[in-house]
């Protein structure tokens, strides 16, 4: 069965592919910020991990950014990069290509998994979580950051504002993100332990909606839904989308915002040396005697 035949697909990942080939080899300078802030992320993380690692896997940070940051820790022994869907060769080779979708690796095999902005991408989100937790060996950690709910938020608005204006109906223009607690809820459902979920969000300033537009445009993320209409948006449209990004999303000197929301997630393969969680019950001190008060019985 090929990939076009599937059902249900969200993101049409041949055009994901041919995008992130063209954005790879036309990389304009300064475009892969939101990967160094990821990446700088990692770094903090990783650092509060007191713990070696002997094999780690950079999964999808395609500029070769985490890599760099896995082996700078002093924290992981072997590193494999592996880029998803495309190849950037500009940053060296990577050690393998694959589809986050449908990972490479045996069960039990990694010590470290670590994906940035890239599982916002795949149409079976809770699926991919599964291959992860697999394919890590016992007690190892899984750490990532992908784009949330909010994330263009200020751009969503502003198209379908103005397709509805000018057309009397909407159609789909910016990816779906999920919210912060459903994240919570697929990781628990996956089987990772200990897990943890936080967001933050990053305000980026544009001139107008265009700038915005040519910076998605070269970072190959623009629209990559499967239901997205296949012909080109009219100038009309766009103006008008502008208006009404610049009026209701601006600043006092003019220019527009653009919200990134990221979500954090990280959660340990099961393993027996774990803390769990105590019985219900079990507890030797009540709250009363813990916050100096008298329990009041009802």
């Amino acid at each position: 069965m090929t990939e076009t035949m599937l059902p249900n697909r969200i993101f049409d990942r041949a055009l994901l592919k041919k995008r992130r080939e063209k954005a790879l080899q036309n990389k304009a300078e300064g475009i892969d910020f939101l990967l160094r802030v990821a990446a700088e992320e990692v770094a903090d993380r990783l650092s509060l991990v007191t713990r070696q690692f002997d094999t780690g896997v950079d999964l999808g940070g395609h500029s070769g950014l985490v890599t760099e940051v896995l082996q700078a820790s002093g924290k992981v022994t072997n590193t494999i990069r592996a880029d998803v869907l495309a190849a950037d060769n500009a940053s060296g080779t990577p050690d393998l290509v694959c589809d986050d979708g449908a990972l490479p690796f045996a069960d039990q095999s990694i010590d470290l998994l670590v994906s940035t902005l890239q599982l916002h991408l795949l149409d079976d989100l809770p699926g991919s979580l599964v291959q992860i937790r697999r394919a890590l060996k016992p007690d190892g950690l899984f750490l990532a950051g992908l784009f949330g709910s909010g994330t263009l938020k200020e751009l969503r608005d502003s198209l379908l504002a103005a397709e509805m204006k000018l057309s009397g109906g909407v159609s789909p223009r910016v990816a779906p993100f999920a919210d912060l607690r459903d994240m919570g809820a697929l990781l628990q459902r996956a089987g990772f332990a200990l897990p943890v979920v936080d967001s933050e969000t990053i305000t980026v300033r544009y001139d107008t909606l265009f700038d915005l537009m040519r910076d998605l445009q070269a970072m190959g993320a623009a629209n990559p839904l499967s239901d997205r209409k296949k012909t080109l948006t009219s100038k009309t449209m766009l103006l008008e989308a502008a208006k009404h990004y610049a009026e209701n999303f601006s600043d006092d000197d003019g220019r527009i915002r653009a919200t990134f929301s990221f979500i954090w997630l990280s959660g340990w393969a099961p393993h027996e040396s774990q803390q769990k969680p105590l019985r219900p019950g079990s507890a030797k001190t009540s709250l009363a005697e813990a916050l100096g008060t008298k329990e009041k019985k009802l």
